[in-house]
């Protein structure tokens, strides 16, 4: 029983630092096409996103000439190693930001499915295309 205690201690710890690192972490990439993150239409063009320190899975993106927007997203672990990179949800040509991952880490965000990208795939009758675009480390 101790050594199961002492386990999920570790594990919470581990988890913790990494998601640390990934907070930290300041992401910029250029997305080619429009896309929804939040419910928000955000136009082509390079983005920075970041972790806010203030508020547990609060992200910040902001794009040249934007106001910044926030959004909540959950904590999501991958089993393989991942690249820098941000994962859209593609409908036709409708795309929605799904995941933030970051190189090195486990850990990274998942961007719960909005209202709006509900009813696209509703309407459409099937299920999205997964679309990576790169992104570096700032």
């Amino acid at each position: 029983m101790k050594k199961q205690l002492f386990a999920l201690i570790g594990l919470g710890v581990l988890l913790a630092t990494v998601s640390a690192y990934a907070q930290s972490a300041k992401l910029k990439a250029d997305v080619p096409f429009e896309f929804v993150v939040a419910g928000r239409t955000m136009p082509k063009g390079e983005y920075t996103i970041r972790a806010l320190d203030a508020i547990d899975h609060a992200l910040s993106i902001s794009g040249k000439g934007q106001n910044a927007s926030i959004f909540l997203a959950n904590s999501c672990i991958s089993l393989k190693p991942v690249q820098t990179e941000l994962v859209f949800h593609r409908y036709g040509d409708q795309y929605f930001l799904s995941e933030i991952w970051t190189a090195g880490n486990e850990a990274g965000y998942q961007l719960p499915k909005s209202r709006r990208e509900a009813e696209v795939e509703m309407a459409r009758k099937d299920t999205a295309e997964k679309v990576m675009v790169l992104a570096g480390l700032r």
